[in-house]
């Protein structure tokens, strides 16, 4: 996580300041950051805030909402089937040179291995396995890209080696009974959209050997407020007059939906606070729905108009600890950052918090969407608000 403005939390009314982790990425291309970027993972929150009162209704429903239910349900595997959302993701620099570090930096923990690849894609991530000695990888990949896999490990030269099989791993039966390592890039927008994240922990559950690698382990969901007064009227404020017209309509359903962009971190006006950290080896299919606390502490004098979420990651199994962020001041990625509008323009001052809680958990009609509902309030000198608002990622 970004470590700039990660002020100390306190649990009971007793202080307690957060271990910091630096990422060592081990690679000379992602090392040449600017001094600001300083890298680290916050390893637990235990901040205790009373829950807002609810002010709006929340009867707005899904069917509220304008659009298709099946917008990521139906189509989600046919999206990964073109090539374009591949191309994307592999030149992520920073998503695929750190698999390829963590790899090729731990070829002992690969060497000799039976490896799982989950949405296995293009087979990136088993060809980086195959290279520095795994027994065997078997790439599980669901949409038609694992007909290009197969040509790829084929013309690679890995056809004994990878084993490309084309389905879904809840109903894909493995050649063999159990594997020593799971590999996958499941993280999806706001950590969690998509949903492959239970995918993960049912291939960990019904093949993984006792105290076998699930790589990523660790993955950590963080929260911070940002001024974004000029975006805000443009995609937002916008339908409140269209060339004379009332879209107000509209506006509902863009407040209601979070947008994915790039945060500038010269925006962010608070601290950042970690919400939840999963371990992957461990935690249950339903932890990812929760519910966290939060407190935002202004860092100067200014307004916010946005909350703003990112993830981190990391391998903690590795000789030397590495992992990625996405937060808006890290180097950029395809997962950019996530921008949820507040209703209220809140005006802090410095020292004041926003305090409130947010809670995540999978949409009841279509589980690869998200839901999310936060609460917030400000007793400032210059603003006072409490409010509910419903958001889906979809």
């Amino acid at each position: 996580m970004d470590s700039e403005g990660l002020n100390t939390t306190t649990t009971a009314g007793h202080e307690k300041r957060p271990t910091k982790i630096r990422f060592d990425y081990d690679d000379e291309e992602q090392q040449q950051q600017r001094p600001d970027q300083d890298e680290t993972l916050t390893e637990s929150s235990n901040l205790e805030v009373e829950e807002d009162t609810a002010m709006c209704d929340p009867s707005a429903d899904d069917d509220s909402m304008a659009g298709d239910d099946k917008t990521s349900a139906d189509y989600y595997f046919d999206s990964y089937s073109h090539f374009g959302i591949h191309e994307e993701m592999l030149k992520d620099v920073v998503r695929t040179k750190t698999y390829q570090n963590v790899i090729y930096k731990n070829a002992f923990l690969f060497k000799d291995k039976v490896v799982l690849d989950v949405g296995a894609g293009t087979g990136i991530l088993s060809l980086f396995c195959a290279k520095v000695g795994a027994k065997h990888v078997y790439a599980v990949e669901c949409s038609t890209m694992a007909e290009m896999a197969q040509e790829i490990v084929k013309s690679n030269g890995f056809s004994d080696v990878i084993t490309v099989i084309k389905g879904k791993i809840e109903e894909i039966d493995l050649p063999v009974a159990q594997v020593d390592i799971i590999i996958s890039e499941w993280m999806g927008y706001f950590l969690l959209y998509e949903n492959m994240l239970n995918t993960v922990l049912y291939a960990r559950n019904k093949w993984l050997v006792p105290n076998g690698l699930v790589l990523p382990d660790k993955a950590s969901l963080y929260l911070t407020a940002i001024e974004d007064a000029d975006y805000k009227e443009d995609k937002i404020e916008f339908w409140n007059n269209v060339y004379g017209f009332n879209m107000k309509c509209i506006r509902k359903q863009a407040m209601s939906e979070p947008l994915v962009d790039t945060v500038d971190k010269n925006q962010i006006v608070t601290n950042c606070q970690l919400l939840k950290t999963m371990d992957i080896s461990k935690m249950d299919a339903g932890d990812e729905s929760f519910t966290a606390p939060f407190k935002l502490v202004a860092e100067r004098d200014d307004y916010i108009h946005a909350l703003v979420a990112y993830f981190d990651v990391s391998f903690t199994r590795c000789h030397k600890l590495m992992g990625f962020s996405t937060g808006p001041k890290s180097r950029a990625t395809h997962w950019k950052q996530t921008v949820l509008y507040l209703e209220d323009v809140l005006t802090i001052c410095q020292g004041e918090a926003l305090v409130g809680s947010m809670t995540i958990s999978q949409n009841k009609k279509n589980p690869r969407d998200v839901d999310i509902m936060l609460k917030y309030s400000l007793n400032g000198s210059r603003s006072v608000a409490s409010r509910t608002q419903y958001y889906r990622m979809r």
